[in-house]
């Protein structure tokens, strides 16, 4: 394991991770897990270690906050500026005002804590895709009911997201959460 993979798991300790209850466990098992799905389709190491981190600043999706915004470089110290920037960005995001037009490379990010939107660059597009990939599928691959109820939702997201994952992200999401007709790759 990587020398910031295994302080960031420490700071994660430290603040509690292992103890926060999230579905599948707790919240370190959790994260754990998103950063080997991304390992597994063949993720540079700061998405990796962006997996791993992606909840330090709770997330449109779950609230707990680990550090606070005005602690971000305490975080940039262990897991780099690369990685925090996507973790960031993930933490930010307003769902309902980005997912609708993410695939449009012209489209913004929308950011819940200042209420600012910007275009992100293609690659913290594509980081941002696969991130939102490995965190929605590790919950529907641990949890049918999660998987019955949101599953059909996700996947539609995962395939106007299709232009923004890669082939081994977008496989998971079809093994996971099945297949749906006439969803290809757009290039």
């Amino acid at each position: 394991m990587q020398t910031s993979t295994v302080q960031a798991t420490e700071l994660l300790r430290e603040l509690g991770a292992e103890i926060i209850p999230h579905p599948g466990g707790t919240l370190l098992a959790h994260l754990d897990r998103v950063r080997a799905r991304l390992a597994t389709w063949g993720a540079r190491p700061a998405l990796q270690l962006a997996g791993l981190c992606h909840a330090f600043y709770g997330t449109d999706g779950f609230p707990e906050t680990l550090l606070p915004l005005d602690r971000r470089a305490e975080l940039v110290e262990i897991i780099g500026t690369e990685a925090e920037a996507i973790v960031h960005a993930y933490a930010s995001c307003d769902r309902k005002a980005t997912y609708p037009h993410f695939a449009d490379p012209a489209s913004a990010l929308h950011d819940r804590f200042t209420g600012d939107a910007h275009t992100p660059p293609s690659r913290l597009r594509r980081d941002f895709a696969e991130l939102t990939a490995a965190n929605e599928l590790d919950l529907a691959r641990l949890d049918p009911a999660f998987r019955d109820r949101y599953g059909p939702d996700l996947l539609t997201l995962f395939s106007r997201f299709r232009p923004w994952l890669s082939e081994p992200a977008w496989e998971d999401c079809r093994a996971v959460l099945g297949s749906r007709p006439g969803a290809t790759r757009q290039e």
